[in-house]
């Protein structure tokens, strides 16, 4: 980040946020519950004072394509609790003022410049804000769980992160800087901006990765290890994985990929096995997957499934659709289709 970045982020850490994108503001406790739920989920919302005295609520949204950046304040002190959050993913970047977060079975206190949070849509959530404001950045749940499987070589399924985010730590350090260059890009733009295809698809990406890549959650190991990253992979493993996702899109050859290794066939297989955990079939198989996965989310409305799957070095329509409905829950059309509304 440049230094008029850093300098105009410091200047504005304290100040309303987003203020042309105003959504909900009111001094009223069932008023902003039922406004602020229609825009993340329902939830209970109670002042720690019965009269709710010097109780006030703001959300400012900007909304992308499978993602939104918000800032949300509370006057006050106030209780929180949507139970599960079921649809999405929240980071919660506090700006000023405290908030004590319980996400299941951990218990979180979180503060400017120190602490922020990660909130899990399958963990059951309760926090306390108290003259509180935050920068809040909203992930669609199908987004981050079908990603985290192409990554991991799973099949998509629930993704629960730790909660906590050390923001001294470099990996809340850039994800904070992240979302102050998205704040500070949709204030340029304004409401009536718009984002071409190709940079929205770019946030997607960069966000997703600070995400699944920088912040620990439970299939973290499994990323490490299907990209080879994992320590002590041999040399040879690591050349063979590159030269299979190199040529996906072409037949496997055992011969070709074991001479671009320097090992024989057998000790590929059973290194795959150990190493990787899944057969060279079955990475090759997910490699193509996972690229059919990023066309689809990415395509024009006029593309061809078809054509991108025989791209991709499927030959086998029916195989490759209930592959990909077993991996990523949806067929291949309904991403399409997705990525077109």
């Amino acid at each position: 980040m440049s230094a008029a970045v850093l300098e105009t982020s410091a200047r504005v850490a304290t100040a309303e946020r987003l203020a042309a994108f105003a959504r909900v503001t009111t001094d009223d406790v069932d008023e902003a519950a039922e406004q602020i739920g229609r825009i993340f989920c329902p939830h209970d919302l109670k002042p720690a004072q019965a009269r709710a005295a010097g109780f006030s609520a703001r959300h400012n949204c900007a909304a992308f394509a499978g993602f939104s950046i918000n800032y949300v304040a509370y006057g006050g002190s106030v209780s929180i609790d949507p139970g599960c959050l079921d649809r999405f993913f929240l980071v919660q970047i506090p700006l000023t003022g405290a908030a004590r977060i319980r996400a299941g079975a951990c218990e979180i206190e979180t503060a400017p410049g120190r602490t922020a949070s990660l909130l899990s849509p399958t963990i059951p959530t309760r926090m306390v804000w108290t003259d509180c404001a935050q920068i809040i950045l909203l992930l669609d749940r199908r987004m981050v769980e079908q990603r985290a499987a192409a990554l991991s070589g799973k099949v998509a399924g629930p993704v629960e992160f730790d909660p906590v985010i050390d923001l001294d730590a470099l990996s809340g350090h850039d994800l904070r800087t992240k979302l102050d260059e998205l704040m500070m890009l949709a204030e340029r733009l304004g409401p009536s901006g718009r984002l071409s295809p190709v940079a929205m698809a770019d946030w997607r990406e960069a966000l997703l990765d600070h995400l699944l890549n920088g912040q620990r959650h439970g299939l973290s190991d499994a990323i490490r290890t299907f990209s080879g990253h994992a320590e002590r992979l041999p040399r040879a493993l690591r050349a063979a994985r590159d030269h299979l996702a190199d040529n996906a899109g072409e037949p496997l050859d055992l011969a070709e990929l074991a001479c671009a290794s320097g090992i024989g066939i057998r000790a590929l297989q059973l290194g795959f096995r150990r190493h990787f955990g899944v057969s060279i079939s079955e990475m090759l198989l997910d490699m193509r997957l996972a690229g059919l996965h990023a066309r689809l989310s990415q395509a024009s409305p006029d593309a061809s499934i078809t054509e991108i799957a025989f791209d991709l070095g499927f030959t086998h329509l029916g195989r490759m659709a209930g592959a990909y409905r077993e991996k990523f829950g949806e067929t291949p059309s309904a991403t399409l289709r997705r990525r077109m509304s």
